[in-house]
């Protein structure tokens, strides 16, 4: 498949990727800088959200707060060996990037209900290091959902576990990179 295909197969995410990041507000002047980032690199890669196109891409996830804000759900991710939140790669069938973060919360969850808030609440952008393919950066779009009262997450292909962990608490070697998110998603759902 050449470029030129991968990009017309991911035309429509590539352009809401663009729309979603012209309109966000960022919080801050290190997020504003990433969303600079990410539209330079939307305009030069017309393949930058998928898989198959740049080594560096646009991926969706998506935080999942449980129903007090007191805890987040992560997944152990079978390749990287660490907890993150749920997300991963667009694929073409994903109407938005919005839709693309749900349905990997969704996937990776087991949690069907999931509803992230409509706009990102962070962007992330890092190197990969390990067996990632061709994958070489995610510029990641991330935003947050709540988890009803109760909520039983099931673990997916994707991951050896799937557990709620305090959001004070976070595992060892996560906090830096988790934390703001962490907060970023509370202050969303209005529980800071």
């Amino acid at each position: 498949m050449t470029a030129g295909d991968v990009a017309a197969g991911y035309a429509h995410l590539h352009a809401d990727a663009t729309a979603v990041l012209r309109r966000w507000a960022a919080p801050d002047a290190g997020q504003e800088g990433l969303r600079h980032g990410y539209l330079a690199h939307l305009a030069a890669h017309p393949d930058g959200v998928a898989k198959a196109g740049p080594p560096a891409h646009l991926t969706g996830s998506c935080v999942v707060l449980d129903a007090t804000g007191e805890h987040v759900l992560l997944t152990h991710h079978r390749r990287a060996g660490l907890w993150f939140q749920l997300g991963g790669h667009l694929e073409p069938g994903d109407a938005t990037l919005h839709d693309a973060a749900r349905r990997e919360a969704r996937e990776e969850s087991g949690l069907e209900d999931l509803e992230p808030l409509p706009e990102p609440v962070q962007l992330d952008r890092h190197t990969l290091e390990g067996d990632f393919g061709r994958c070489r950066e995610h510029l990641d779009v991330r935003y947050v959902a709540q988890a009803p009262a109760g909520a039983a997450p099931r673990v997916s292909a994707e991951s050896h576990d799937v557990r709620w962990w305090p959001v004070d608490a976070l595992p060892e070697g996560t906090r830096a990179e988790l934390s703001p998110l962490v907060e970023a998603g509370r202050r969303a759902l209005g529980l800071l």
